[in-house]
């Protein structure tokens, strides 16, 4: 049985850099109260016009992934795409990336766990390296907030914690034993499902009658996204440090040994807060929502790329990924680079 380690990673974001100070031109916000609940200074978006949309950005990381593992993109014979703001609301992104990458007809699975979406991915696909199945998977993960947001003071609480982007992953066969994947978790909890969530354009809310009436009046709540920014957070600094735990105590291993605990990129207090539980140094943690916001399913792929990038990991090194968000799910994965 073959381990499933990462081959190559890449990254991109969109050009367009949008600071805090140009927020308060559009809302009632300020540059201190954003940094101060979210640790933010700036992030990235498309634009208005949407000149790139979640499969574009997938493609260029895919691409740049694809060149980091020094492999021919026909090599690949499996795509996972996650993502909570696809280019359609149906199909989905990866046969929109399995096209544009001109690959024959592999598979193409998207997943649809929001915050947690990479770690699901990245699970899934070490499930189907092991079984022998694939060697070589490319799995994505990227988003397009921008086109959903409520740019207004009344969107201001969620709006100003977003950014796009997207981060790839080659995840090849090795028969290095000691190498890859060692462990992961998955968890949800649904009933806190609309704790943190977006309403349209879902079947639940009848939005195919309200639109159709002359008098419709949009509920925001439900057309844009909502989130109960404390509940969330109390759930999240509770349930960062399990998932963590239970990687390590499933691989044989204590939280002294990680070289690197990567995040996802929710909000700068709950890393901050993980990282105090934990007992981990500064150098332990890697935290890049500062410059991107929180990018959910492409966060930890972008964080972990610009980590290797940077040289913050070594091959031998003992890597920590984790995530938590809407549904709820959550979960990690702890890996020997």
């Amino acid at each position: 049985m073959s381990n499933a380690y990462i081959r190559g990673l890449g990254f991109y974001v969109p050009k367009t850099v949008v600071t805090n100070q140009d927020l308060e031109t559009v809302m009632d916000t300020n540059d201190e109260w954003i940094v101060e609940r979210t640790g933010i200074k700036e992030r990235r978006h498309v634009g208005r016009g949407l000149e790139e949309t979640s499969s574009d950005l997938g493609l260029k990381a895919a691409e740049s992934a694809i060149e980091n593992a020094g492999i021919d993109k026909n090599e690949i014979d499996f795509i996972i795409f996650a993502t909570l703001s696809p280019d359609l609301y149906f199909p989905g992104c990866g046969v929109l990336i399995q096209d544009k990458l001109g690959l024959d007809t592999i598979g193409a699975l998207d997943v649809r766990n929001q915050c947690s979406g990479f770690i699901y991915a990245l699970s899934t696909a070490d499930a189907f390296i092991r079984s022998g199945r694939y060697k070589n998977i490319l799995v994505i993960g990227s988003e397009v907030h921008s086109m959903g947001l409520d740019m207004t003071t009344r969107g201001r609480g969620v709006s100003v914690i977003f950014g796009d982007g997207a981060g790839a992953a080659i995840v090849s066969a090795t028969d290095e034993e000691d190498r890859g994947i060692l462990s992961y978790n998955m968890h949800s909890e649904g009933k806190y499902a609309e704790e943190l969530m977006m309403g349209f354009p879902g079947s639940k809310y009848g939005w195919t009658d309200l639109l159709l009436t002359e008098d419709f009046e949009p509920d925001f709540e439900k057309i844009y996204p909502y989130m109960n920014g404390n509940f969330v957070f109390k759930h999240a600094v509770t349930r960062f440090p399990e998932a963590i735990n239970e990687a390590l105590n499933d691989a044989g291993y204590r939280i002294n040994d990680i070289k690197m605990l990567i995040p996802h990129q929710a909000n700068m207090r709950i890393n901050q807060f993980v990282q105090k539980q934990l007992s981990l140094r500064d150098d332990q943690v890697y935290t890049n929502i500062h410059k991107y916001g929180n990018t959910t399913a492409a966060s930890i792929p972008i964080a972990l790329a610009e980590c290797v990038q940077e040289g913050k990991i070594q091959k031998g090194d003992l890597v920590c990924l984790a995530a938590f968000g809407s549904g709820f799910t959550w979960g990690s994965i702890l890996m020997r680079w």
